[in-house]
């Protein structure tokens, strides 16, 4: 049966002639009458016109490239609020069914056993998994009769912001542990020294958004193992996978960075980033029960049926769960490991074509995650990659530049984000560009610039 029409006084307000006032209305208050459908459709396209193209954004690691198909199923999904569990059953079991998918590449011992959920991002699932991580903490000191005032999450520095506002929030002491010349990420013979009974959990990072590097996972396992043995703390990981975990299971079978590891408590991934879905869609996987406390999980039954929910939101639309579902089934494990692969075969070619640069140096090769950062070689004083980064802006791409953190602020890298839709073509327009761009700068010396507001913790 075909849907009525809608309002025709709303859609279909009667025409008049623009005049020039019109082009002087204000932008930032609401109108006092409607106006055409198709003539707001074509103010609101005009001005997008004006922000970056999504395919020359090599900043981010967020998908902007998806099938007709899934962009299709995802507009006919659009109103269907994935909270709402009794009305929209399937979309319900589809996100089950991912969460079992996911449970299986992550190597659970018992799939049936994980329980797990959709997120608005990885930035919601992380928040979750510190929140379980800290409950778990505050119930195990309270048996042991002993005060849980002080809880504590030990991390590297490179962490992405939502664990910095996980601590804030969620009042956890943060322990960063810092970055060493030549060392830009979380290693296993540095954590032990800022952990102890307050520590809720330690976080490695499967993808550093700095540098694309992996954190030695097991080496850190087997870090807090030693810790074990020696105190009697048993101290958890989480895993924040937001890229890694959607591209080890595929490139690097070897790896041992899941629930193999008995000390892997819970996992997060962005199927906004390689699940290749559009933004924001992540999700949250916990080893069992017991990893996720029964307190956490609200019981719902306003909208018809009882249903668990344990987000930090709650109606959101269930078309980004309809495009995961849709790219599991569509590329199965052999066509994601393809997707990965092509990228990272990009990302490794790039960065032996700028290896090979005059004066740039790697950081990462894009030999884990396909992505990787690079920075003027010392004493190259001509001009910064902030400089590199402003030119680059000119010719389209966006290619961010920003320092490390404290004590390594005086690294300054570039880095460059490889996903699907990323063509051979535009990766010769890019080296033809960064060439063009760095032979101007070392001929033609700018003025000092400041940072661009990049930040390097960016999806």
């Amino acid at each position: 049966m075909p849907e009525t029409e809608p309002d025709s006084l709303i859609t279909s307000p009667l025409s008049r002639r623009h005049s020039a006032e019109d082009l002087f209305l204000p932008s930032d208050e609401l109108p006092s009458s409607e106006s055409s459908p198709d003539a707001v459709c074509r103010r609101v396209r005009d001005e997008l016109m004006l922000d970056g193209n999504a395919r020359l954004n090599l900043a981010t690691f967020v998908t902007t490239w998806m099938e007709p198909q899934a962009r299709q199923l995802m507009a006919e999904t659009a109103e269907k609020n994935l909270a709402d569990r009794a009305e929209y059953p399937q979309i319900t079991a589809m996100e089950e069914r991912c969460v079992q998918m996911l449970a299986r590449l992550w190597h659970a011992p018992h799939p049936e056993q994980v329980r797990g959920c959709s997120t608005t991002g990885s930035s919601e699932a992380a928040m979750l998994a510190g929140l379980a991580l800290k409950r778990r903490w505050q119930a195990r000191r309270r048996a042991q009769g002993k005060d849980t005032a002080h809880p504590n999450l030990v991390m590297g520095a490179n962490v992405q912001v939502c664990w910095k506002k996980f601590a804030n929030y969620f009042e956890v002491e943060p322990r960063y542990v810092p970055m060493e010349p030549g060392r830009y990420h979380l290693t296993a013979d540095t954590l032990t020294a800022y952990c102890d009974d307050n520590t809720i959990g330690v976080v490695a990072i499967l993808g550093s958004t700095f540098d694309g590097s992996y954190e030695p996972v097991a080496d850190i396992c087997m870090a807090l193992d030693g810790y074990q043995a020696a105190t009697g703390t048993d101290i958890p990981v989480h895993v924040d996978g937001a890229s890694g975990a959607l591209v080890a299971p595929f490139l690097d079978p070897g790896l041992m960075w899941d629930f193999q590891l008995e000390r892997i408590a819970s996992i997060n991934a962005s199927g906004h980033k390689y699940g290749h879905v559009f933004p924001g869609l992540g999700w949250a996987l916990w080893r069992d029960a017991e990893t996720l406390p029964e307190d956490l999980v609200f019981h719902v039954d306003y909208l018809g049926g009882t249903s668990p929910t344990f987000t930090l939101n709650f109606s959101r639309p269930g078309a980004h769960v309809v495009a995961q579902y849709y790219n599991f089934l569509r590329y199965g494990f052999e066509g994601l490991r393809k997707l990965a692969g092509q990228c990272r075969t990009t990302a490794l070619a790039l960065a032996a074509r700028i290896r090979n640069m005059t004066p740039y140096e790697l950081i990462t090769d894009g030999s884990e995650l396909p992505a990787f950062a690079f920075r003027l070689a010392p004493g190259t004083a001509d001009f910064t990659v902030f400089d590199v980064s402003h030119a680059m802006r000119a010719r389209g791409w966006q290619l961010p530049a920003y320092a490390f953190p404290e004590p390594c602020q005086d690294v300054s890298v570039l880095r460059l984000v490889v996903r699907p839709g990323f063509t051979t073509e535009l990766a010769r327009l890019f080296i033809a560009d960064l060439a063009q761009v760095t032979r101007r700068l070392r001929t033609h010396r700018p003025r000092a610039r400041s940072p661009l507001p990049h930040s390097c913790t960016a999806p």
